[in-house]
């Protein structure tokens, strides 16, 4: 039987499922209209190309439209808590501390700002402890938020449960718990999550979705995390082996015609296949690495890794006074000035901050970790 449906506007995160899964069809039946009306009714196929190709310009991203939700704190903290309060119409928010810069502008074609950030000085007391996150809101802020406010306490309570060597589990147990308590919530709406947790001489990166961690290794870009899509082949595999389909609809490849990225907290219509599970990494810091970059698809849609590092590295190494903050800023405006219209948020990282050169040492295992702080791990209490 023939179908067609009128034509809505394009969203490549989200958008409603009525539009993209429907029975194969071979033509329109399109109803005439009166010799006398003015305005021709436009109608188009319903989406689900199956010959596309997975490589499209699918990755040319834009934002959901706005859901109107209370806005609430953008979480910089300090000890897990929120510093301040911010304005829902606030259009860019700025920040920095010891060793780190923050800036997040919206989207022109935003409602309001939908990403959120956490900088978390001094874990436990002590000072060369950190944790920092990026967390990309759709379908409102709610999600995004959420997990800003409590990923890092999430992550640290899973961390004292476990052993030394368990760093890796304990922060994906860490990010089940925050999806789990954000649905308990009852709220609509998701987040991708990127984070990055520094303790005792580790790096353990994380993330969730589309956001992305670039590391620079003396001046070479490195990402410590790939993009979780509906148009990854492994994703998409994953996806389908659990009952769900993945639909080519309005330029991007989504989960049930609905969703671009396939994992993130909250979802909660689509949890069954929009896992909150992150991939992980844990490594050294070592000598050669200078900084992380920590960002948003906003960016990463506009910015190559090499590129970014290429534009932080003048303003943070050989300084007396190096500046993050101003290094984030530029990326942003760059990312606008090549035309991305979603939200952009970046957070730089400088990791010498937080590893002292006099701990610094020969590693005994040069071929897998030519320096480091120490072979051996501390009581991670």
């Amino acid at each position: 039987m023939a179908s067609a449906a009128i034509a809505p506007s394009n969203s490549p995160v989200f958008s409603p499922s009525i539009f993209c899964k429907t029975p194969p069809f071979s033509g329109l039946s399109v109803p005439s209209l009166p010799p006398q009306s003015p305005v021709p009714l436009i109608l188009q196929p319903r989406c689900g190309a199956p010959g596309k190709d997975r490589g499209n310009s699918a990755m040319e991203r834009k934002r959901p439209p706005r859901i109107a939700v209370p806005a609430g704190f953008f979480a910089g903290v300090t000890d897990m808590e929120p510093q301040r309060a911010k304005e829902e119409e606030e259009e860019e928010v700025a920040d920095e501390g010891d060793g780190y810069g923050v800036y997040s502008k919206r989207g022109r074609k935003r409602g309001r700002l939908e990403d959120r950030y956490s900088a978390v000085l001094g874990l436990q007391g002590e000072s060369d402890q950190a944790f920092f996150g990026v967390f990309d809101g759709h379908g409102g802020a709610k999600a995004a938020e959420f997990a800003a406010k409590n990923m890092g306490k999430n992550i640290m309570g899973q961390m004292r449960k476990r052993s030394k060597s368990s760093m890796e589990e304990a922060v994906i147990e860490g990010y089940l718990e925050t999806d789990a308590k954000f649905l308990d919530e009852n709220v609509d709406g998701g987040s991708c999550c990127v984070t990055a947790l520094i303790r005792e001489g580790n790096l353990i990166v994380s993330n969730a979705g589309d956001c992305r961690v670039v590391l620079s290794r003396d001046g070479t870009a490195e990402a410590l995390t790939s993009d979780h899509k509906a148009s990854a082949e492994s994703e998409r595999e994953r996806i389908e082996e659990s009952g769900g389909y993945v639909d080519y609809c309005h330029g991007v490849w989504r989960i049930q015609g609905s969703l671009a990225v396939s994992r993130g907290i909250g979802d909660k219509h689509l949890k069954q296949w929009v896992i909150a599970e992150p991939e992980t990494k844990v490594l050294r810091i070592a000598p050669d690495h200078e900084f992380l970059i920590l960002a948003s698809d906003g960016l990463w849609d506009k910015v190559t890794n090499q590129e970014a590092v290429d534009i932080v590295r003048p303003s943070l190494t050989g300084l007396d006074k190096p500046n993050p903050f101003l290094a984030a800023k530029k990326l942003a405006q760059l990312s606008i000035r090549r035309g991305s219209t979603d939200d952009v948020t970046v957070l730089i990282i400088k990791l010498d901050r937080f590893i002292s050169q006099v701990d610094v040492q020969f590693c005994s295992e040069p071929a897998t970790r030519p320096f480091c702080r120490t072979c051996s791990y501390s009581n991670l209490g």
